[in-house]
């Protein structure tokens, strides 16, 4: 191609996406941001669409992840120390559970009855204490450099299944603002890679998706009528490159297939679930999040990302963990609401025989301080903290390594992000060592450091 056909192009591009912020699609997920390219840190261009991956047989066919942005305290979750001192040690005691000499916090009583299909890591360790560098290493298994962000074993998974029709491949309740917002999830994969945010709370009444319905004064004839000149456009570019470029579908496809879907449009209302269901899940917007990533899942969406906020509890940690700041009669804090949400998605999944086929995922940045602070609460410690996973194929009922008496460091099997990527994406299908290309050239593995830790899986 020549370097006026390459102005020419790029002058087509912008009104093209002069046109679709005109047609009134701009403001859904893939609209107009979706046709622009996407650019990394350094000014590098994004990446040409990466081709179909190759995939392992793995056993989950969907993944859903439980972000609990801000960093878990391990301490009053997975890995409390009873015979610690006190301040060490925290308020809240450990309960027995489903496995044999396996305790968690007595704020997780379901969860406890379910822990034969749950593995637990008690010895996750990184380097990095700060949010958004944190869910950069945890989310992809690389840590994150100033030249180019890696993308999410979310997002390419997602972009290499097929999925539903009508329904992006990577969503993510309520969004996607996981460290602090600073990590797009997508990295140097294509636009169609990045996940799409529902925008809303469902635990509130009005919940709505974010742009899902026609603009006023637009229906899907005129859309569909200005998605034919759009493909005019790009014959028009074709005939103007000197050679064919990688097809792929651009945002606007992805838009109008979403908006003119009564199916996709279905698959996010909440109101079709029974009362009974959504209390078994929990009414706070982490129970409902996750009832509404099973309905997208068993939908065909390939991956969920439920991002669940407020545990970076540097301060009043007893309250914000266990009560909650709502004067309801029950706790609702962050713990049994968390411990709703997880039971309720497991036992639903199973109960729709889709526990076998379905990876869940339950991971924050990092841990908290082994100390507690003055203010009640613990600060950021990515030393020693602990994972969860069920179903997929994951082997449950098991703790996989271990802290030291205090929860300070792993006393043995420590177990890095780019291991558990690679445990992942071997869960998930995919290659650990499959080889994306980012925009200058450069080979880069979906999981170049990491081990697979085998005792995870089935």
């Amino acid at each position: 191609m020549t370097e006026s056909q390459r102005r020419h192009r790029a002058e087509r591009g912008l009104s093209r996406r002069d046109f679709v912020r005109i047609g009134g699609l701009s403001a859904v997920g893939w609209g107009s941001a979706a046709l622009a390219p996407a650019v990394l840190p350094g000014g590098l261009a994004a990446a040409a669409p990466v081709g179909a991956l190759p995939m392992l047989g793995g056993t989950a066919h969907r993944a859903v992840l439980i972000w609990l942005d801000g960093g878990p305290s391990h301490l009053e979750t997975f890995d409390l120390k009873p015979q610690a001192p006190a301040e060490i040690r925290g308020p809240f005691a450990p309960i027995a559970t489903a496995v044999a000499g396996t305790q968690i916090s007595q704020l997780m009583p379901r969860t406890a009855t379910l822990m034969d299909r749950v593995a637990v890591i008690r010895s996750m360790t990184s380097p990095l204490g700060e949010h958004n560098f944190g869910a950069h290493y945890l989310q992809t298994g690389y840590k994150p450099t100033p030249v180019v962000e890696y993308p999410s074993f979310g997002s390419v998974f997602a972009h290499q299944s097929e999925g539903a029709p009508a329904l992006p491949g990577h969503v993510a309740v309520p969004s996607y603002r996981v460290g602090g917002g600073g990590f797009t999830g997508h990295g140097f994969l294509p636009e169609t890679a990045r996940p799409f945010s529902v925008g809303g709370d469902p635990a509130k009444p009005d919940f709505q998706v974010r742009d899902l319905d026609f603009y006023p004064g637009l229906d899907e004839g005129r859309i569909d009528r200005r998605k034919r000149y759009l493909a005019a456009l790009d014959r028009l570019d074709e005939q103007l490159a000197s050679g064919p470029e990688p097809a792929t579908e651009s945002g606007f496809d992805q838009a109008f297939r979403l908006v003119s879907s009564r199916a996709a449009r279905e698959a996010f209302d909440l109101s079709q679930e029974t009362g009974a269901t959504r209390d078994r899940y929990g009414r706070r917007s982490v129970g409902q999040s996750c009832l509404l990533a099973r309905r997208l899942l068993e939908r065909g969406v390939p991956f969920v990302t439920v991002s669940n906020p407020g545990w970076d509890t540097h301060n009043d940690a007893y309250t914000r963990l266990k009560e909650g700041y709502t004067g309801a009669k029950v706790p609702v804090g962050l713990i049994p609401s968390l411990d709703l949400a997880l039971a309720g998605l497991i036992e639903d999944l199973e109960q729709r025989g889709l526990l076998e086929t379905t990876l869940v995922i339950v991971m924050g940045e990092f841990g908290r301080t082994p100390k507690l602070n003055t203010d009640g609460g613990r600060d950021h410690w990515p030393r020693v903290f602990s994972v969860a996973l069920a179903g997929g194929g994951v082997a449950g009922g098991q703790v996989v390594g271990s802290s030291d008496s205090v929860g300070e460091g792993p006393r043995d099997r420590p177990v890095t992000p780019a291991d558990l990527a690679a445990t992942i994406y071997t869960l998930l299908g995919i290659d650990p060592g499959l080889v994306m290309h980012t925009p200058d050239g450069r080979p880069i593995q979906a999981s170049r450091d990491g081990q697979v830790v085998r005792e995870l899986i089935a």
